[in-house]
């Protein structure tokens, strides 16, 4: 039986909302998704909590501080796409600071977006999370991407 253990990626992703809008950042020179709408993401750099990680990357690409008890799981999906991943997301209406492009080199452009009007451009499951976070009041899961089949 040995080998080794199957891991996946793990992604923290943040839904910065005021009232009907979430904040949208277009996607530049990563070699992933360029030129689409997303959301502030990234990473576990291990050894740091969901919560940990949502607060480390507001910080990294929206220049805002949020505090603990300002995020709010919202979902989870295991999603696949060219690997198998999984995603958390999270939202958060009050932070302190005034929300900016900290990284240009990745994004060039930080927008707000009704929930109901995303642009044609959102990456696909980053849309689906959005219209799940939007009809679910409890904790959502999701599976996406496997058989071509959005769960």
């Amino acid at each position: 039986m040995g080998g080794e253990r199957f891991t996946a990626p793990v992604t923290v992703h943040i839904f910065l909302r005021k009232d009907n809008n979430i904040l949208l950042l277009r996607r530049y020179q990563t070699g992933y998704e360029d030129g689409n709408y997303s959301v502030v993401a990234g990473h576990l750099d291990g050894g740091e909590q969901v919560i940990e990680a949502a607060i480390r990357e507001a910080r990294e690409e929206a220049g805002i501080i949020l505090k603990p008890d300002q995020v709010t799981i919202t979902g989870i999906m295991h999603r696949l796409s060219n690997d198998e991943r999984i995603d958390f997301f999270v939202t958060a209406t009050e932070w302190s600071g005034e929300i900016y492009n900290a990284e240009p080199h990745k994004c060039d452009e930080l927008a707000w977006f009704s929930i109901h009007d995303l642009p044609q451009n959102t990456i696909s499951y980053i849309k689906k999370a959005i219209e799940l976070s939007v009809s679910q009041s409890d904790i959502w899961f999701n599976s996406y991407g496997f058989d071509n089949k959005e769960g």
